[in-house]
């Protein structure tokens, strides 16, 4: 689900950073340049890491900035497929579940991934997924803040629209579709 991602990257170091300590102004503009974003195929970059080396601080002509060839590790995330996470319940509608890690909220569980056989219900204000196990009388439910297990299926790296609808999801630049359909799968408390 983590991995530590070794990266170089050449960059001017704004100005008003050079008061501080190099290897504490680079940090900081590193974690500006890289925190809470998603880089295609390595994932949602969480916390840099470390730095490996800094090399550089020319001044070249026309710029007011030092510049650095920094190589550091970056902590990702990035769930692979067939693995097990916990996430909560933050939407559900007719076409799935949407869940959330807290830091991380496109995670979808698509409707024909939901354990079968179960249906969509929403009237007084009510929505939620009902699984019917074994006879007519037992049946389960999936609610919004329920704690749910999942098994990842697919990470997926949308490339980025030229133009969206104004009716459509916001994009999410990594999605990842899982499943309930296995045993243990599900809102934990089914388990208990």
């Amino acid at each position: 689900m983590f991995y530590l991602s070794k990266i170089e990257h050449k960059f001017a170091l704004p100005p008003h950073l050079l008061a501080r300590p190099i290897r504490e102004a680079i940090q900081s503009e590193l974690e500006r340049l890289f925190l809470d974003k998603v880089i295609q195929k390595l994932g949602l970059c969480i916390s840099v890491y470390d730095i490996t080396s800094i090399e550089g601080g020319s001044i070249f002509p026309g710029a007011g900035a030092p510049t650095y060839q920094v190589v550091f590790n970056l902590i990702m995330f990035r769930p692979f497929p067939g693995e097990i996470i916990s996430a909560k319940v933050m939407s559900l509608d007719a076409d799935g579940v949407r869940l959330s890690l807290g830091f991380f909220e496109d995670i979808y569980i698509p409707t024909h991934h939901m354990p079968y056989p179960s249906y969509y219900i929403s009237k007084n204000n009510t929505r939620k997924w009902t699984w019917e196990y074994g006879e007519e009388t037992d049946e389960f439910n999936i609610e919004i803040s329920n704690e749910i297990r999942f098994q990842v299926l697919s990470v997926s790296y949308p490339t980025i629209p030229v133009e969206q609808a104004k009716e459509s999801k916001p994009f999410a630049p990594m999605v990842v579709n899982g499943s309930l359909y296995h045993e243990g799968l599900g809102p934990v408390s089914w388990w208990q």
